[in-house]
């Protein structure tokens, strides 16, 4: 979700203006990704790379945090979305673990919308994780080395139990990864669009799906398979 200092910038307003309007960005594609039906949204908020920002816009992303999961937690759990979060609890005030946390307990039974919030997330530091915990559990003599599979290790991921991504929207003009779901999105279509994230609307993410369903998705082989 790129752009929100930009569009500040271009303003003449406040980096902190961008984030909030940003977050108003983040109510309409939930609210968009509901009426279209889809299943599975993962919005990248906060990346292990973001710490390197300046610490007064740190401190005003976190309170953004705070108050998005106060005034919205309630109304998304009426609408039946189920939250989930990805990343590294390292270097996360207690509070905002908790939060994150009760978030996470609140709405685990909900089923019209998984949503999975990217929140002090690396890729690398994933997978490095991963491997961790698979060296451990072989060192444990839970599994041996050869047990490895591109499934088994999967599960040793953040993402375990979620289907790989069909898109990825990008915003801003921006057209790199920037260290988000490197293992997931391996045959995912990219998008990418001018749009600054905080003009991103219900229109935008139809013309994104649109431009998706004109895709032809071979997976490495010649026949085009549906994912519908």
């Amino acid at each position: 979700m790129d752009g929100n200092g930009r569009w500040a910038a271009e303003r003449r307003l406040p980096r902190v203006e961008g984030h909030r309007r940003g977050v108003e960005a983040v109510r309409r594609a939930v609210e968009a990704a509901g009426d279209l039906g889809i299943t599975h949204l993962t919005l990248f908020s906060f990346s292990s790379e973001n710490w390197s920002r300046p610490a007064e816009e740190i401190k005003d992303l976190f309170g953004l945090l705070r108050r998005f999961i106060r005034r919205d937690l309630a109304d998304l759990h009426k609408n039946g979305v189920r939250i989930r979060i990805i990343g590294s609890r390292t270097n996360l005030d207690a509070d905002i673990q908790r939060m994150l946390d009760d978030a996470v307990e609140l709405t685990k039974e909900n089923t019209a919308l998984n949503l999975t919030i990217a929140f002090n997330y690396g890729s690398r530091n994933e997978i490095t994780r991963a491997a961790t915990r698979f060296a451990e559990d072989v060192k444990a003599g839970v599994l041996a080395p050869g047990d490895m599979t591109e499934q088994l290790f999967g599960s040793y991921l953040d993402t375990d139990g979620l289907p790989d991504p069909d898109l990825l929207i990008r915003t801003s003009g921006e057209l790199r990864l920037s260290n988000f779901l490197l293992w997931q999105l391996a045959y995912a279509e990219f998008v990418f669009v001018d749009t600054y994230w905080p003009d991103f609307n219900k229109t935008h993410f139809e013309d994104a799906i649109a431009e998706f369903q004109r895709r032809n998705r071979r997976f490495g082989g010649r026949t085009v398979r549906s994912t519908a």
